[in-house]
């Protein structure tokens, strides 16, 4: 076998692993989680996944860091569009999510926020999270800068703006999953076009 044929063999398997860590995480919770669990999701051999990760919180950590990765990565914009149609694109993609072929968006958000509950006692996690938020938050800064050195937005603090859409998009999804609220997103989504980006146009 070549290198690169071995490396997309690890790759795939790594993937597997993910997928079937998404499986058990939603079947049994963080907390009752055990890595036979996830080796049960698994069509390969179990011993993959001690081959791969030093033990659960090792292979928790990298399912992190991949969640992450797939929404980072899944932001879809046309390029030269104009910083609206960016801003729409990036903010929908965070409430409403891509399509996956398998789990849905909520489906993987439910994983995600109950991983990111526990983050206050775990740093390595939380700084993966606020790394994460950061990200977030900067990709709405730049585009409403972009907006601004345009002449299509009027002259606001974009940080302090980035901010707020970040924080409302993680509200919203924190009142869907805890209390049951489906219409949270979409109420978020008329929210921040009301009362945010409506307001960036400058007034005549």
């Amino acid at each position: 076998m070549s290198d690169s044929e071995g490396t997309a063999d690890s790759k795939d398997t790594r993937q597997a692993i993910m997928e079937a860590t998404f499986r058990a995480l939603s079947e049994h919770g963080y907390t009752d989680l055990r890595v036979r669990d996830i080796g049960e999701e698994m069509e390969l051999s179990r011993q993959l996944i001690h081959y791969h990760f030093d033990g659960k919180y090792d292979l928790l950590s990298s399912f992190l860091e991949y969640v992450i990765d797939q929404y980072e990565g899944s932001v879809e914009v046309e390029a030269a569009g104009r910083p609206r149609a960016e801003l729409d694109a990036r903010i929908d993609q965070c409430l409403f999510g891509p399509g996956f072929d398998e789990f849905t968006h909520w489906d993987r958000m439910k994983v995600y926020h109950e991983l990111y509950a526990y983050a206050q006692n775990d740093d390595e996690h939380r700084e993966l999270f606020d790394e994460h938020y950061d990200r977030l938050r900067g990709s709405i800064v730049d585009v409403v800068e972009d907006g601004i050195e345009q002449g299509e937005f009027r002259d606001v603090d974009a940080e302090l703006l980035g901010q707020l859409i970040t924080d409302v998009i993680h509200a919203a999804r924190e009142r869907r999953l805890s209390l049951g609220h489906e219409d949270a997103p979409a109420e978020a989504r008329e929210a921040i076009d009301e009362f945010v980006l409506d307001s960036l146009y400058p007034t005549n």
